[in-house]
Parts: structure tokens; sequence; C-alpha cells
């Protein structure tokens, strides 16, 4: 079992930044894959980014890439989501997530409760 909880989410205006934190249970995380999805209101959760389980790879989707940028630290067992250049079609649920195998793309095994993001204009 891995337990998920994520924090960082706030009211930003449009061009700012926000960093988004996961911090993870369970002493076998440099084997699991991490990633990042969204929840718009009305709309289906999408992904956002994944990285493998020691950061050689990551990987994002069209709409953030060259703005977000995913990272972890290990030794803290805590994946990040650095949001720059924020818009207001950035708003939503952000959850994190993780994968037991080295997959970095969605499904995923085990979810966050979600941070909420909010982009002002």
């Amino acid at each position: 079992q891995v337990q998920l909880v994520e924090s960082g989410g706030g009211l930003v205006q449009a061009g700012g930044s926000l960093r988004l934190s996961c911090a993870a249970s369970g002493r076998t995380f440099s084997t699991y894959a991490m990633g990042w999805s969204r929840q718009a209101p009305g709309k289906e959760r999408e992904f956002v980014a994944a990285i493998s389980g020691l950061g050689a790879r990551t990987i994002y989707a069209d709409s953030v890439k060259g703005r977000f940028t995913i990272s972890r630290d290990n030794a803290k067992t805590t994946v990040y989501l650095q949001m720059n250049s924020l818009k207001p079609e950035d708003t939503a649920v952000y959850y994190c997530a993780s994968n037991l195998g080295s997959r970095l793309s969605p499904p995923y095994d085990y979810w966050g409760q979600g941070t909420q993001v909010t982009v002002s204009s």
C-alpha cells in the first residue's frame, strides 16, 4: 500500500508560479514511477507529467511542456511539480499518483486526495 499526500496548491494570478509537493509512504519509493494528473470542473481527469523511479526519464502532456517540471527527491520520498507561466486553463484539482512498476503513463495504482490550483486571469 502506498499513501500519497499532496500540498502546495492555491490561488495564483496568470503568469505566476506554484510548486506542488507529494509526500509518499513506503520504503521502496525509488522503485515507483510517479505522476501528476489534473481534473478541471466538468472535464475528465488528464495526464500532466510523470517521472521514473530514479528520475532519469520524464514525460509531459503537450499542454504543459516547457512550463511545468516534474522532479523527485528519493531521500525525502517526495515528488514535485514546478508550474511556471500558469494560465487560467491550468485551473484544476491536481492529483499525485504512483505505479508500482516502471511504466510512467496512466493508469496508476495509487492516488492522492488532490490539491486545488486556481489561476485567475
